[in-house]
């Protein structure tokens, strides 16, 4: 897990939509670029728990010890205590972090 991630808001912060648009010059195409990257984000951080969750994974054992597992637990709740990906999208944003590019439509297909 990237520690740079724990420093985003883990809860609701009112945000200065000048300072999210000013890069791209359009709030709509900051949000979307936004979502992307928090999509992006939640990929890479669920890949990251189905991994580590893999060690836990053990068939054969009976049902009581598979659900007193404390490191399971353990792990779960430091996910659930991690700031969402769209706030770490933002955070992103605002340090200018995010690369995105503008894709020209050719001029015989725009018209």
């Amino acid at each position: 897990m990237n520690p740079h991630y724990l420093q985003a808001a883990k809860t609701t912060v009112t945000r200065n939509v000048n300072a999210l648009d000013k890069d791209t010059g359009n709030i709509y195409e900051s949000v979307s670029i936004l979502s992307k990257r928090a999509n992006q984000l939640a990929v890479e951080i669920k890949t990251e728990i189905n991994h580590r969750m893999e060690e836990f994974n053990v068939s054969g054992e009976n049902i009581e010890e598979i659900y007193e597992n404390r490191e399971q637990i353990e792990l779960s709740k430091q996910y659930e205590r991690m700031p969402k990906p769209s706030a770490i999208a933002v955070m992103e944003m605002l340090e200018n972090k995010i690369v995105f590019r503008h894709t020209e439509v050719p001029a015989e297909a725009a018209q």
